[in-house]
């Protein structure tokens, strides 16, 4: 990335870190707008944050962060060598879904955070995250396990890692899969 990739995600975290162009913005303890590497070549891209991201102001520390970074480590990187982030930047109330007007207006800012950081590959994280960048209405266990293009770049959809919290087993052997399906993808693109 160039200087002119960091300078635009800086001067889009400052837009973010001030938003008010929809109500989650009245109910959040701040904007979890991203973290990690903005030179990364590995992306992930999560749904919204939860109680423990918004008092923190980082994505992925609650429960689903503990198994993030361990994932991560098993395909050889860390969680400062990744960038994190999600589709919303507030948390939703009672952790409930992402509503639509909530999704488009917050699309702008994950938009121009993937365009700052120019990741070679990007693992989404769950339907929502999937769903957004692959404009499709598939769910995650369809569309996991495999590559897809998104223009120049490859996404590999995978489970949330709350879903999997919840499930455990079975999903988690998937995730894990998943994530070496990316690890193969990240080889294979730098």
């Amino acid at each position: 990335m160039t200087p002119a990739g960091n300078i635009a995600l800086e001067t889009l975290e400052r837009e973010a870190l001030v938003c008010t162009k929809c109500p989650l913005s009245e109910g959040r303890t701040q904007v979890v707008f991203g973290t990690g590497d903005p030179h990364a070549s590995l992306m992930f891209v999560g749904e919204a944050p939860g109680k423990h991201e918004d008092l923190q102001g980082i994505p992925f520390v609650g429960a689903a962060g503990n198994l993030l970074p361990r994932l991560i480590e098993e395909i050889g990187l860390t969680r400062d060598a990744v960038y994190i982030a999600n589709v919303l930047k507030c948390r939703p109330p009672g952790n409930r879904d992402p509503e639509p007007n909530e999704i488009a207006t917050c699309r702008p800012y994950l938009e121009g955070q993937i365009a700052a950081i120019d990741p070679a590959v990007i693992v989404s994280l769950g339907n929502f995250a999937t769903r957004l960048l692959l404009d499709t209405r598939e769910g995650i266990s369809r569309l996991r396990g495999e590559e897809h293009k998104l223009g120049a770049r490859v996404l590999v959809p995978t489970y949330h890692p709350s879903a999997v919290l919840r499930g455990r087993g079975e999903a988690l052997a998937q995730m894990r899969a998943d994530f070496v399906v990316a690890k193969r993808a990240l080889q294979r693109v730098t």
